[in-house]
């Protein structure tokens, strides 16, 4: 049976058994090319309108470990600008409609991976997606996120993994949920919610764990991905007894992609990681060093995100085989 609910992925909702493809992806990891032929004579288009560096790697690795061919196109600055607007009037920048590009893509490839990125300056539009669903509208082909407007849903998988294959390391939380909390940490500039959502999104669907989120008053999330987590807005509370810490930025949702805070003492440091129960710290990456968080926590036993990053490779390799698996069913 599938693990995919269509043979699209952009979401957790996608998803139909989230334990089953962790340990599918684990399985990969111990295994790298146990399914190397499943992809053979496959194309898989990797189209970026914004810069990556570890989901298009990650990508790529995967791909050909499955024994597909991955081709990557930066959208923005190798190919003509693109419009998405239905009805609209060209006479500005853009060149190509994606009602007329995405159906070549369709005919070219046999999966369709995207990472978008939204604008931060009108949440209405940001928040329909409007890009990666009309990618889906006119490819064709099934599509594979990654990174959207509001999500990013390899991540979320990634750091899923993570926590599975490290519980092992924390024996206190064997016969209990772990509590897992994601803080807001101080940035240089307004970023968007992406990987917040996803990562609330994950957890809630997981539903494995004790989830807290802690955020200055004013950075509230949207709802739909926040679910039944605590939200705690005293960041010490917050992380009293976690066993794992998961440091973003986000600017604000409500009066939308503002800075109203960036009060320094929000940055995770080795003082505030004392609080824990010797709690594992993740972050996406790229991290700003001592802004978000310090040299030493990030430097410390504590710190997984090399392991969090390295897992990417996995995470897009066990989405890519059950896509593979629905295009040849």
């Amino acid at each position: 049976m599938s693990l995919l609910k269509t043979s699209n992925f952009i979401s957790a909702n996608d998803v139909t058994d989230i334990n089953a493809l962790v340990a599918k992806a684990l399985d990969y990891k111990a295994n790298p090319f146990r399914d190397k032929t499943l992809g053979a004579g496959k194309r898989i288009g990797c189209l970026f309108l914004n810069p990556s560096m570890r989901t298009r790697l990650s990508t790529q690795i995967a791909a050909q470990n499955l024994g597909m061919e991955p081709i990557v196109f930066n959208v923005g600055s190798e190919g003509w600008q693109l419009e998405f607007e239905d009805e609209a009037i060209m006479s500005g920048t853009t060149s190509e409609h994606v009602k007329d590009a995405a159906p070549i893509m369709g005919k070219y490839f046999d999966i369709l991976a995207i990472r978008t990125f939204p604008s931060l300056a009108n949440k209405e539009d940001d928040y329909s997606e409007l890009y990666i669903n009309q990618f889906i509208k006119y490819a064709g082909i099934p599509v594979l996120s990654l990174e959207s407007a509001t999500l990013h849903p390899l991540q979320s998988l990634t750091d899923v993994i993570t926590i599975r294959e490290t519980l092992n390391e924390k024996p206190e939380t064997r016969n209990q949920k772990p509590k897992v909390v994601l803080t807001w940490a101080p940035h240089v500039k307004p970023l968007p919610q992406c990987v917040a959502n996803s990562f609330s999104q994950w957890m809630n669907a997981w539903g494995e764990v004790d989830f807290v989120i802690t955020h200055p008053e004013d950075y509230e999330l949207d709802p739909k991905f926040t679910g039944n987590a605590t939200i705690l807005h005293n960041q010490d509370e917050a992380l009293k007894d976690a066993d794992y810490v998961y440091v973003k930025n986000w600017s604000t949702y409500t009066d939308y992609a503002k800075i109203y805070n960036n009060d320094p003492s929000w940055m995770l440091t080795l003082d505030k990681l004392a609080l824990t129960n010797n709690a594992k710290v993740m972050h996406c990456l790229p991290v700003r060093r001592n802004v978000e968080l310090s040299d030493e926590v990030l430097d410390s036993p504590n710190s997984i995100v090399t392991q969090e990053a390295g897992n990417r490779v996995w995470a897009a390799q066990a989405v890519l085989s059950e896509m593979l698996g629905q295009l040849s069913s």
